[in-house]
Order: structure tokens, then C-alpha cells, then sequence
């Protein structure tokens, strides 16, 4: 029962798939920057409760221009912020080339950067700070990588300069995947190690219905910190914030 039940749900998934493909290719031109936004919450919910997955959101997202800065669980998180608050995300570039991620993040305006290559990590930030300047929402994982939800990896730094160098504040966000049911840490939604897509989305559809949590912190500013020491500090707020 429990197949039979995933794969119901992910032949939703596929319908979804195909409305976003169809919408972004055909419609998305004509939209306003509000309206792709708009459009994009709604879809990731959509998506989200076709796979058996609840939002809930705790605290409040900020108006930009802000940064906000993520703990990192599986290739659902992105989807899971957008159901939330729609936000230009900062990605691996190899998520562009993903049939399900690739098309929202995308669509949703996101920048792509080259992870081993410091000379790009060095063009994303001149255009994450642009951005910040033109008043948006940016949103990146400092972890780098995926954890397991329940400890986190070192911040990295690097991404913090755009919001020093334009002195935005950054959000601190943590992110959550529960037993629906009775609220304990769910571990199917991980996305780590040898995990493929595939592997990862049928893992997460045979699991009971769950429940992922956006709490979001107070907004920071630098105040004279470096960006090595906010990163620091940011990975130990976002830590209180998963308790």
C-alpha cells in the first residue's frame, strides 16, 4: 500500500511538472516581477503537497533588500522557502540542469555560481549586491552542502560580502523536516552522500506525510564584523533556531 500510495503521488508530481513547464515557457513573459513571484509560492506549495509535505511557517520573512541565510537538508529546501516567501535564490549551477529544481529556480530568477571556482564566487557576489541594492529578497545555504537536518556544517563566508558590501542585513532561517504525525526529526528528506534525485524523491514519497518548518529569525546587521565572524555567528543562531 505504501507504493501504490507513492506512486499516485508521483504521478502528481510529473502534472506538476509539466503546468510549471508550460506556464514558465508560455506565460512567464508576460508577468510582472510580482506576479512570477506569486506564481512561483503558489506552484511550490502545489508541489509540495503532491509530494505529502505540509508547510509551516514560524516567524516572519523580511521585506528587502535582505539576504537570508539557510541551514541546507535536501534539494526540497528550495522549494520549501519559495512555499513560504518567494526569494531569488544563490545555487550550485549543476541545479540548472535538474528536470524539477532546475525549471523553478530558474524561473524564479535565480543566480547560478561555479563552487570550485573563486574568480565566480567573486562575480555572483558583484551581482548578489546589485541585487540587494535593487531592493530583493536573496536567499543562500553558507553550509555549502546538505547536512542532516539535526547538525550543522561550517558556514562558509564568501556569499556574506554582497550584504556587508551594500550593508543589508541578513535573515537567519531554519529549516525542518517532521513526522507530520508526531513531530520527530525526519530523516527522508535528506539529500547527501550517493543520494540521486530520483532515489531521494521516491524515498521521501514512501515516508509518512511530513510536516517541514521555516522558522525565521530577527534580521542582523554586520556591526563591524567581518564576514568570517557573522558566518560564525550566523551558524550558531541558525542552531538555536532548530532547537
Amino acid at each position: 500500500m505504501k507504493h501504490l500510495l507513492a506512486l499516485v503521488k508521483f504521478v502528481r508530481v510529473i502534472g506538476c511538472i509539466w503546468v510549471a513547464y508550460w506556464d514558465i515557457r508560455n506565460k512567464f513573459p508576460s508577468y510582472s516581477d510580482d506576479q512570477q513571484a506569486r506564481y512561483v509560492e503558489v506552484w511550490a506549495r502545489g508541489m509540495l503537497s503532491a509530494i505529502g509535505i505540509e508547510v509551516r511557517v514560524k516567524g516572519h520573512p523580511a521585506h528587502g533588500p535582505v539576504l537570508m541565510a539557510a541551514n541546507h537538508i535536501s534539494w526540497l529546501d528550495i522549494l520549501v522557502m519559495h512555499a513560504a516567501c518567494h526569494c531569488r535564490f544563490v545555487a550550485k549551477s549543476e541545479i540548472r540542469d535538474w528536470p524539477v529544481l532546475g525549471l523553478l529556480t530558474t524561473g524564479g530568477g535565480s543566480l547560478y555560481i561555479e563552487r570550485s571556482s573563486n574568480r565566480d564566487a567573486l562575480r555572483v557576489v558583484h551581482q548578489m549586491a546589485e541585487a540587494l541594492q535593487q531592493g530583493h529578497v536573496l536567499a543562500v545555504f553558507p553550509e555549502g552542502g546538505t547536512g542532516d537536518g539535526i547538525t550543522l556544517l561550517p558556514f562558509h563566508a564568501n556569499l556574506l560580502q554582497a550584504a556587508i558590501s551594500v550593508n543589508a542585513p541578513i535573515q537567519p532561517i531554519a529549516l525542518q523536516f517532521m513526522d507530520a504525525h508526531t513531530h520527530d526529526i525526519s530523516l527522508a528528506p535528506c539529500y547527501r552522500d550517493n543520494d540521486t534525485l530520483i532515489g531521494s524523491l521516491w524515498r521521501t514519497l514512501c515516508a509518512p506525510p511530513l510536516l517541514a518548518q521555516v522558522r525565521y529569525g530577527d534580521t542582523q546587521t554586520a556591526d563591524g564584523r567581518n564576514r568570517r565572524e557573522w558566518a560564525v555567528d550566523l551558524q550558531a543562531t541558525v542552531a538555536d533556531l532548530c532547537k
